[in-house]
């Protein structure tokens, strides 16, 4: 058989009403995805590089030939039902935000500039020594963490009262924040808010977005590399109030390549002995970056994708000790328009050495904003299914896949397509697909 039968489908509720979409932070993604989904409401453009939106889903055999598009086939919210919210350091509106980004043009942002222009951000969380290559005005004051928490349910509470909202989902598209590993204070949530209440330094802002949303039982999902909500203490609160988290790290440009490229060459065995790979870019993500501190936490995610791909301990003739570096460097001239660059130097037959270049110029918001929408609507369904904690069948959107402690993660695209894919079958009670195909031929 090449398919198997799956469990009988999950209750699922439908996704009635308006889904409020909550972001930390509100600059060159976020707005991005705002005016591309407004765009696509009007008419103006069409949703590519979205999963949710354009792609299909095979059921059944080859030979039925059933392949409905995916949002046809699973309960997703309506983009019409989109209302959208977040906070920034900066008090720019929306449409302000975007032509300060620099990302769409003018012809592109002043049709919809009535609807960006009414989406003004709510007072950050923020301190510098989380992102210390940005200072804004725009920030919240208070005299503990756990007062700030409480300022961000507030906000959310206010948001959907406003818009009577029935579901939210919260996304976070701010900055990537300095490394921090896990402390005693993140391994229990009474040990956390704990911490909340004496301030304590390992507790960053995107914490307290994430630990905010995850009490209401709001979806979370971490489009940066920060520590954030993989950490046992709001792996527990998401248990516990039914929510279910994802992250971490939106899978766009170099890593994505890399998770397109690297599954080939082990797939025909080619041995690789070295892939270098720098980046520039001008944005403020590229800013951020310049720092160290922050720079760290964005190599630990963009360094694990070959290591778990590629398996040097299972093919150590063929990877073992390969040298793998990531350089990213901050150019103003470039701005969203990032430019990446890999050398890779592999061997296939008898040791023989072989090259491959590539040369990427890519735009960073145009490849997240599709997975923005992905995200916050996958997550909605998740919610709406009974599914809680860690999403790993979304780790298709990620540079660094949240997994169940002691579970290595899968980065390779294909298998995360697959997996996500086989998800949305179980869902809705049919066939997974195996692609073993054995009964075609009999």
């Amino acid at each position: 058989m090449e398919a198997v039968l799956a469990n009988p489908a999950v209750k699922i509720k439908a996704p009635t009403g308006k889904l409020g979409i909550l972001t930390p932070g509100m600059g060159a993604v976020t707005t991005t995805f705002i005016a591309g989904v407004e765009a696509v409401r009007r008419g103006l453009a069409q949703p590519f590089g979205s999963l949710t939106q354009m792609g299909t889903i095979r059921l059944g055999k080859r030979t039925e030939k059933r392949s409905p598009l995916i949002k046809d086939f699973v309960p997703l919210a309506n983009l019409n039902d989109l209302v959208f919210g977040g906070w920034d350091i900066f008090e720019d509106d929306c449409y302000v935000a975007a032509k300060k980004a620099g990302v769409l043009d003018r012809k592109d942002l002043d049709p919809i500039k009535d609807t960006l222009s009414a989406i003004k951000p709510w007072k950050a969380v923020f301190h510098n020594d989380y992102v210390r290559r940005l200072s804004g005005t725009h920030v919240k004051q208070a005299d503990t963490k756990w007062d700030l928490a409480q300022m961000v349910r507030d906000d959310i509470m206010n948001f959907k009262a406003q818009h009577q909202l029935d579901r939210l989902v919260m996304l976070w598209c701010g900055s990537t924040e300095i490394y921090l590993q896990p402390e005693p204070v993140h391994q229990s949530l009474a040990a956390f808010e704990q911490g909340l209440r004496d301030n304590h330094p390992a507790i960053a802002p995107s914490m307290i977005y994430a630990y905010a949303a995850i009490k209401e039982g709001i979806p979370y999902g971490n489009g940066a590399p920060n520590l954030t909500a993989d950490i046992p203490a709001l792996i527990e609160l998401a248990k516990q109030t039914e929510t279910p988290i994802c992250g971490k790290d939106f899978k766009t440009g170099q890593t994505l390549m890399k998770t397109i490229l690297a599954p080939g060459l082990k797939a025909r065995l080619l041995g690789l002995s070295g892939w270098f790979s720098t980046n520039i870019l001008g944005n403020r993500d590229g800013e951020v970056l310049d720092d160290p501190y922050s720079f760290k936490t964005k190599e630990e995610s963009k360094l694990s994708v070959l290591e778990y791909i590629l398996q040097p301990e299972v093919y150590p003739q063929l990877y073992k000790d390969f040298y793998h570096k990531v350089r990213i460097n901050y150019y103003p001239p470039r701005g969203d328009n990032k430019e990446s660059w890999d050398n890779i130097d592999i061997f296939g037959w008898l040791g023989y050495p072989m090259q491959i270049k590539i040369d990427f110029l890519c735009r960073d918001s145009i490849l997240a904003a599709p997975i923005v929408l992905d995200l916050v609507l996958f997550l909605d369904l998740a919610k709406r299914a009974g599914m809680k904690g860690i999403q790993e069948w979304l780790s298709f959107y990620f540079k660094s896949p949240q997994t169940a402690p002691n579970l290595y993660p899968e980065h390779d695209i294909f298998i995360q397509l697959m997996k996500l894919k086989n998800t949305l079958r179980h869902l809705q009670g049919e066939e997974l697909i195996t692609h073993l195909g054995l009964e075609y031929y009999d």
